[in-house]
């Protein structure tokens, strides 16, 4: 993206003054209101939407707790695959689901917004909660997801749960990135929202995964060509989650690739330093000089899920990888 910014600039500057479009957010016809639920493998949404719905069932029974987990841009529930299998290995129940725009979920390829996605995660954990009471309930989010989860918990009505795990939150907000990237989405976004970019020449890898970033590629659920206009709406989705941290007040076990280049730096400290200090005591935050953007894929993604799987079992051990840093708002400086 940086380098379409860079090279398309004086472009889109001209187009801006030939032509005016608004960026498409995803509104499907809204046929009745319905009661939110779930029926086998798929969550009806208020709107009567069909989201796919993933289900990893533990070894043990009753579980010891539930995971609801959110995937990240242009990615859907597969991502958590592996690492739902491994907690369920541990007792604990997963579930992951395809946002809209994404996966096998209505509007591929265009943005619902922010309002939409985190109505559909709150109503989803509602469902689930009702479905296994008195059991602990934790939401993840992985990068966007991430955002999507802060949002929720940052909300009028939180959803009622025991803590979040939050795995590269995109919090890459305006206020951090230069001003020529600024302008540039926004004229793209308002002139050739339909455009779409791949970013295949910026030579940014994800994960250390070779062979799972291949697997990736030859996915046909996996959105390859994104639409300028649905990097607009992430960029408001990630404006608002920065500007939510200082309303995180839910236990949370915060995790960070010293590697991650595609969430970059300097916003994940910005967020770390304005999470409520009165609250400081119940974060853990581990940061994994190895680890790159995709954590819970990457090469040693089984450090990653062990302290998951700790950290639900007891908030309070010191997690095995030792990834663990100050939890204080000198955290900042601990992020190369």
């Amino acid at each position: 993206m940086t380098t379409f910014i860079r090279r398309g600039l004086p472009s889109l500057a001209l187009l801006f003054f030939l032509s005016a479009c608004a960026p498409m957010i995803y509104t499907p016809t809204m046929t009745h209101a319905t009661q939110p639920r779930i029926a086998d493998d798929q969550f009806i949404t208020a709107d009567n939407q069909i989201l796919p719905l993933r289900i990893w069932q533990p070894l043990s029974s009753p579980p010891k707790a539930v995971v609801l987990a959110v995937h990240g841009f242009n990615d859907y529930s597969n991502f958590f695959d592996d690492a739902a299998t491994y907690l369920g290995q541990r007792g604990i129940l997963s579930y992951a689901y395809d946002q809209r725009g994404f996966g096998r979920a209505p509007g591929r390829g265009l943005w619902s917004g922010e309002d939409v996605m985190v109505s559909d995660l709150i109503a989803l954990q509602k469902v689930l909660k009702k479905r296994h009471p008195g059991i602990p309930f934790y939401l993840l989010g992985e990068s966007m997801g991430g955002a999507v989860v802060m949002l929720a918990m940052a909300s009028d009505t939180p959803p009622d749960v025991n803590g979040v795990i939050l795995s590269a939150p995109a919090v890459w907000a305006r206020k951090t990135m230069p001003w020529y990237q600024r302008a540039a989405l926004w004229i793209g976004a308002h002139t050739l929202p339909w455009l779409t970019l791949t970013g295949e020449n910026l030579n940014i890898w994800p994960s250390d995964n070779v062979e799972m970033l291949l697997a990736l590629g030859r996915d046909p659920l996996i959105i390859k060509k994104t639409r300028i206009d649905a990097m607009y709406g992430l960029t408001n989705l990630m404006d608002k989650a920065l500007a939510s941290a200082p309303r995180l007040r839910t236990p949370a076990l915060i995790l960070y690739g010293a590697k991650d280049r595609i969430i970059p730096k300097k916003p994940t400290r910005i967020m770390l330093r304005t999470l409520p200090a009165d609250r400081s005591a119940m974060r853990r935050i581990a940061v994994y000089e190895n680890g790159y953007h995709m954590l819970m894929r990457d090469l040693q993604a089984e450090t990653v899920w062990r302290d998951m799987a700790f950290w639900i079992d007891d908030k309070n051990l010191p997690l095995p990888s030792r990834a663990e840093k100050n939890p204080g708002p000198l955290l900042a400086k601990e992020i190369p």
